[in-house]
């Protein structure tokens, strides 16, 4: 027969590797914990850093939607880089629940965390964002969905970012014709591009192919 499982040294190996670090401003360097959920992948320091560093002119006093939230790193990161608002969306009451904790434990205000499924909310009545990050699972077409609701329901504010990360085997999903790309860059096996959503929409879409 095999050794038994140390559960309690599992839980304790996973409180180690199971933390993301917030990269800049009122709460730099604090460790969070995230909890070990299929799916669940932090946005990375590096990439963080980057991302953040692309929006610092607009995002100190701008309103944030993080639909996926996951871990949290995107809207805790922004919140500690001087957002007015960070609306975080994510549908495992586990990721939730910690995120409700950390949020509680940086003593942060200014962000609200809803345990619901973000296709569904983004058919809601909708208030309009500055800053966006769609970092959904990279599993089926979420993102596609996602692009579409944001732009058909009035969610996204003149002159709006949208943060995109994905896989670099995926294709960019069909754009609305008036996003353009700011940005691009590629960490390891990840692509994360910025987009800025024009007040005027050109007469014609553009559908990306993938680069």
């Amino acid at each position: 027969m095999g050794k038994p499982r140390n559960r309690k040294g599992s839980s304790a190996r996973a409180a180690l590797y199971n933390q993301v670090r917030i990269t800049g401003g009122e709460y730099r360097g604090r460790k969070l914990g995230f909890p070990s959920i299929d799916g669940l992948r932090p946005t990375g320091d590096r990439v963080r850093e980057t991302l953040f560093n692309w929006l610092q002119p607009v995002l100190p006093g701008a309103s944030c939607l993080d639909p996926f939230a996951g871990s949290g790193a995107l809207g805790l990161e922004a919140a500690s880089r001087g957002a007015r608002l960070v609306v975080m969306l994510e549908k495992s009451a586990r990721a939730v629940a910690q995120i409700a904790g950390n949020i509680s434990l940086l003593g942060a205000e200014g962000i609200e965390i809803y345990c619901t499924d973000a296709l569904r909310w983004l058919t809601g009545e909708s208030r309009r964002f500055d800053i966006v990050f769609l970092d959904p699972p990279f599993a089926g077409d979420l993102l596609q969905q996602s692009c579409r609701l944001l732009d058909q329901h009035g969610w996204l504010a003149p002159n709006a970012r949208i943060y995109i990360e994905m896989s670099e085997e995926q294709a960019l999903p069909e754009l609305p014709g008036n996003w353009l790309q700011l940005r691009r860059k590629k960490a390891g096996q990840v692509c994360y591009y910025l987009f800025l959503c024009q007040s005027i929409q050109p007469s014609v879409k553009v559908t990306p192919s993938n680069p």
